[in-house]
């Protein structure tokens, strides 16, 4: 059975066809959609079934995880990772919504959700309305993955049709959300004293450091 295609516009998404994501997330759905960078696979942080189905469709074990979480705002975070740094908290601030990853230490919220005992998590706040109205309409944060392979077998797909004929038959729900770029989030390393560039991405975190 192939995805669904939706499409919506980041300025006013349609909140209606939000609505129908957020049912076929919470029915443990992969849902693929834009970012403020690249399109994405996600699915509900709390269907434990999704996250093995996103597993096996990016062909990575549970210890191999290293997925990011989709926030809707920074009130978020707090119940997935420890006490933030007043440096790193003001970084945060400044910078998200943006092309950013942060790496943070997790709090004992996180392997619960997971199933594996993971001592980082990635938190993303983009800056597209479309993935932030999914995350605040279901209620809680989407766990992502890139649709690029790590062995850049595939490399990022721009065209949402094209990302819709490689994907629907592994995917529910494919959202059109318009050409995306090919560059990716810059990952910042905030587990350390000083923060670390692990990835040097479409954000420039030095302008809000």
């Amino acid at each position: 059975m192939s995805a669904n295609y939706m499409k919506l516009y980041q300025e006013n998404p349609e909140m209606q066809k939000v609505r129908q994501a957020v049912e076929i997330l919470r029915n443990g759905g992969l849902v693929i959609c834009p970012t403020d960078t690249v399109y994405g696979i996600v699915c509900d942080l709390f269907n434990r079934k999704a996250i093995d189905r996103l597993m096996k469709l990016k062909g990575l074990k549970p210890k191999e995880m290293n997925l990011s979480f989709i926030c809707y705002d920074l009130s978020d975070i707090s119940n997935y990772v420890k006490r933030l740094d007043t440096p790193d908290f003001k970084l945060l601030k400044k910078s998200l919504p943006g092309p950013f990853t942060f790496i943070l230490e997790s709090n004992n919220n996180v392997p619960k959700i997971l199933g594996v005992n993971k001592k980082t998590v990635g938190i993303r706040i983009p800056d597209n309305n479309i993935p932030r109205q999914i995350v605040k309409e279901l209620g809680n944060p989407i766990m992502t993955t890139s649709i690029k392979d790590d062995d850049h077998i595939r490399e990022y797909i721009t065209d949402p049709e094209i990302i819709y004929d490689t994907f629907k038959n592994q995917v529910d729900l494919v959202i059109d959300g318009g050409p995306s770029g090919i560059i990716p989030s810059t990952v910042v390393d905030c587990t350390q004293d000083e923060f670390i560039i692990v990835r040097e991405g479409l954000g420039d975190i030095r302008e809000f450091a």
